[in-house]
């Protein structure tokens, strides 16, 4: 099975490409039951078209303010996730909502891309390219094992107080592979040295309606549905080691479960916020 080069390229950006002139809602890449029996449609829906979507009009109504202001107009036109790299050039007026929203957005936007519908296969001595046999060789050196960074990325998500995230992000001036947790919507990616590899939403509004208080059901979730192949190729282009290959694609079964919310479903539903 190989997955799709244009869609893999596509899964792998941090944003990148998106100009902070006018921040779109991020389709996701699959529907919103494609992650079911472990992560319900209802708080899919909820998580992207509420709270993603909020986090968005937020910040683009910061950025569309910056951009009438010709003291600022070049903090606006960065993209937003170098804005989050310049934080403290943003006046006081707005840095909270720049830190804060676009925190939410680009931390949301990877959130997404950080799930599948064919996920929970990490990666292995045998796994098909060679990004993710590099990515395996890298958590057996910081962790010893990948079970062993599920354990310490499990315990890390468990002490997060109140709301905020997990990450595992690659130090590229130490080389190594980090977990911390973050509160808010901060993320590692705000130290443009770092690089988030893998992140987990501990904000209740990603697990509550299915998991209530029981946060270690929601972690356990979490990993039937990670997707380990992309994971490994922001390893790679982080990292710089290889050049990451095509992933491996869901096979047609797979493919008909997975598509898009109607354009307009979306739209309507975004603008009821």
């Amino acid at each position: 099975m190989t997955r799709a080069p244009s869609a893999a390229v596509a899964a792998l950006s941090f944003v990148a490409a998106a100009l902070a002139q006018h921040l779109p809602v991020p389709p996701l890449p699959y529907a919103y039951d494609s992650l079911e029996p472990w992560i319900d449609a209802a708080t899919m829906k909820v998580h992207h078209l509420g709270h993603h979507a909020a986090y968005t009009k937020q910040v683009n109504g910061a950025l569309e303010v910056m951009r009438a202001d010709p003291n600022m107009k070049h903090l606006a036109k960065m993209g937003i996730d170098e804005l989050l790299h310049h934080l403290d050039e943003v006046p006081e007026q707005h840095a909270g909502t720049i830190r804060n929203a676009g925190g939410g957005y680009v931390n949301h936007d990877l959130w997404w891309k950080s799930l599948s519908p064919w996920g929970g296969v990490p990666p292995t001595d045998a796994s098909p390219t060679i990004q993710e046999r590099r990515f395996k060789a890298a958590v057996d050196r910081t962790f010893g094992s990948v079970d062993k960074l599920k354990d310490a990325f499990g315990t890390a998500a468990a002490a997060v107080f109140g709301s905020g995230w997990t990450f595992l992000y690659f130090n590229k001036k130490a080389r190594t592979l980090e977990i911390t947790n973050t509160a808010g919507h901060d993320t590692p990616a705000m130290d443009p040295e770092k690089a988030p590899l893998l992140l987990l939403d501990m904000w209740e509004h990603a697990y509550y309606l299915k998991h209530q208080n029981m946060r270690a059901a929601y972690v356990d979730a979490f990993w039937h549905v990670v997707d380990w192949p992309a994971a490994a190729t922001r390893y790679a282009l982080a990292s710089g080691e290889v050049a990451p290959e095509p992933l491996p694609a869901p096979d047609a079964r797979e493919k008909q479960r997975v598509g898009l919310v109607p354009t307009d479903e979306r739209a309507e539903a975004v603008a009821e916020l």
